[in-house]
């Protein structure tokens, strides 16, 4: 009876590893996400906080495939929404975060071979795994009220003093006649050098008009003065606050 036995027990063990060698060859996925913020910075994670614009680069990472017809469903969601604002059926693919808020992300995914069929999709994603999740900030946008445009390495040009999250923005500068003077469109540029056409201005006051768009919807339309102050120098208070 023992010598019965021991065929039939190695039979059962080698089922068994055909069984576990079968199902290393079934599709998996591991979606990753990497963020680029706008001055070119980039970070993987699964968890980012940031601010607008931001470009998030999504992977499915798929493996085991060959064979299988593949189907992927990229779902964007915000927060406390049931409804995803965004599909993209790519196996990988791109997008700009431009509003303020929460974002989820999930990879659905169905791989099909003859009758077989593996599915990532609600319950895998409610029971087996976390969704990508990026925060985008709430807007802001500060303007300084003088700059010394003196050549001492310090305050030298007009420029934004403090953003983050937006999306739209346009600066001019006026004269105390209107003419304008100087115009830019991107709120992490130096701005204005003091000069027209080449040349340096007078001191005295100006004026700056910005019109800018937050991610979370806040338009901004900052109208004030702006000193120019060429007798100043580095160390000396320029009245630069906000």
């Amino acid at each position: 009876m023992t010598k019965k036995l021991i065929p039939l027990l190695l039979l059962s063990i080698s089922l068994c590893h055909n069984m576990l060698a079968q199902s290393d060859d079934y599709p998996v996925i591991n979606p990753t996400a990497t963020y680029t913020t706008y001055s070119g910075e980039s970070e993987t994670s699964t968890n980012y906080s940031g601010n607008a614009p931001l470009t998030g680069r999504f992977e499915a990472n798929a493996q085991n495939t060959e064979g299988w017809n593949t189907y992927y469903e990229w779902r964007f969601n915000k927060e406390n929404a049931t409804d995803p604002y965004l599909i993209r059926y790519e196996e990988n693919t791109e997008y700009v975060f431009a509003e303020a808020g929460t974002h989820y992300i999930r990879l659905y995914a169905t791989f099909t071979r003859g009758s077989e069929t593996i599915e990532y999709t609600e319950e895998y994603w409610a029971t087996e795994a976390e969704p990508l999740q990026v925060t985008i900030s709430e807007s802001k946008l500060i303007m300084p009220n003088a700059f010394s445009p003196n050549h001492d390495s310090s305050n030298n040009t007009y420029k934004v003093k403090e953003y983050q999250s937006l999306v739209e923005f346009h600066a001019t500068i006026y004269n105390r006649w209107g003419q304008k003077l100087y115009e830019w469109d991107d709120p992490a540029a130096d701005g204005w050098d003091g000069t027209f056409h080449g040349n340096d201005v007078k001191e005295g006051v100006y004026f700056v008009e910005v019109r800018a768009k937050g991610a979370d919807g806040h338009i901004y339309h900052i109208r004030r003065d702006v000193n120019l102050l060429r007798g100043y120098t580095e160390g000396t208070r320029t009245g630069g606050g906000g």
